[in-house]
């Protein structure tokens, strides 16, 4: 009898090990990080899609991560979050890279390049032009691993107090608009402002600027910008295809298994090509409902201030390279591979737009 209990006793232990070892993997301790964003809390599209990555890698990993999202000011500043997770104050952070020029002149090319990329062209550069281990190595000294989490598409060129018929109608205007778009509109005489998005209706119907590009009708709307200005221009000459960035501690990725870092990685990813879908499709509604509803006076930019803006462009573009090794590396193999994609999209999405145009 002492022997089968000792059997059965055996077997049972074996049968709780191996439970143990087949165990769901959500039984383990929950990791928590939290993730600061440059959106006010829950705002549509931006907000919204950190959102949307954070219940990604929540649902993706079962459980084993639980990402808390805070929008700008609840833990630190908009402008704060990249210290904040360099420091290690948060694990991830939502943002775009054109904000950091402070830190890294090659962080702008990562976003937005005034005249350069579309969003399908940027994905393709990042993914599979070389562009995403470029992104890696220039925030490898921040102990940050940044990745693309979502892409606005061609925005618009902004709200407007005055009519823009010329070129001497930017001399003086006092204009939100960052990164290297901003210095452009400085060299056509205007003075660009940097604001989060939080504070740019107030400042715009005080008066404190004259102007504002923020993202697009969606978000725009959102904003009530149509409530403080009375002219809509386009195109978003200064955003073509903003990428929308996550980037998340080294340290903190690193410490994850392998499967959970895959999980994270993949996560952003997939919330890269999903806010330029749900952008895509918002964007028309509430451009109509602007127009319809609101009596915006939509109104394209004079070819005459387009022409002046691309060459003042490819000037500030080219000497923002100059000046430091890192940046002259992302920024020749960023022209390379426009240089190839305006080629080929002369010939497929160009021609095809223009021949469906033609009524």
């Amino acid at each position: 009898m002492k022997r089968r209990d000792l059997i059965k006793a055996a077997g049972l232990a074996a049968a709780a090990g191996a439970a143990a070892a087949t165990a769901p993997a959500h039984a383990a301790k929950k990791i928590r990080w939290k993730m600061v964003t440059t959106w006010p809390k829950n705002f549509p599209g931006l907000g919204t899609g950190a959102n949307h990555l954070a219940e990604l890698i929540n649902e993706m990993s079962a459980g084993r991560i639980d990402v808390k999202v805070y929008g700008a000011k609840e833990l630190v500043g908009a402008l704060e979050i990249f210290d904040a997770v360099s420091q290690g104050t948060a694990e991830m952070g939502h943002g775009a890279s054109y904000y950091w020029k402070g830190k890294s002149r090659a962080a702008q090319f990562f976003a937005a390049v005034p005249f350069g990329l579309t969003a399908q062209e940027m994905n393709g550069w990042l993914y599979h032009g070389g562009g995403m281990e470029l992104w890696e190595e220039t925030y490898a000294p921040f102990g940050l691993v940044p990745g693309a989490a979502g892409n606005t598409g061609v925005q618009m060129g902004g709200w407007f107090n005055k009519e823009i018929n010329s070129v001497a109608d930017l001399e003086g205007l006092k204009m939100r608009m960052p990164g290297l778009g901003g210095e452009v509109l400085r060299r056509a005489g205007g003075t660009p402002v940097l604001l989060p998005g939080g504070e740019i209706f107030p400042a715009l119907q005080s008066g404190a600027i004259d102007a504002t590009e923020w993202v697009g009708p969606y978000n725009d709307m959102a904003f009530g910008l149509h409530k403080a200005a009375k002219y809509y221009y386009y195109p978003g000459w200064h955003e073509p295809g903003t990428t929308l960035e996550c980037f998340v501690n080294k340290e903190a990725l690193e410490a994850l298994p392998k499967d959970l870092q895959m999980i994270v990685r993949s996560a952003i990813k997939i919330a890269n090509q999903d806010m330029l879908a749900d952008f895509t499709a918002k964007n028309n509604k509430a451009l109509e409902q602007l127009v319809t509803q609101h009596g915006v006076e939509l109104r394209k930019f004079p070819d005459e201030v387009l022409q002046k803006l691309r060459m003042l462009s490819d000037a500030v573009v080219r000497e923002e390279a100059d000046k430091d090794p890192m940046t002259k590396k992302v920024y020749e193999s960023f022209v390379q591979f426009r240089d190839q994609a305006t080629k080929w999209h002369a010939v497929s999405e160009q021609a095809y737009l223009n021949g469906r145009n033609l009524g």
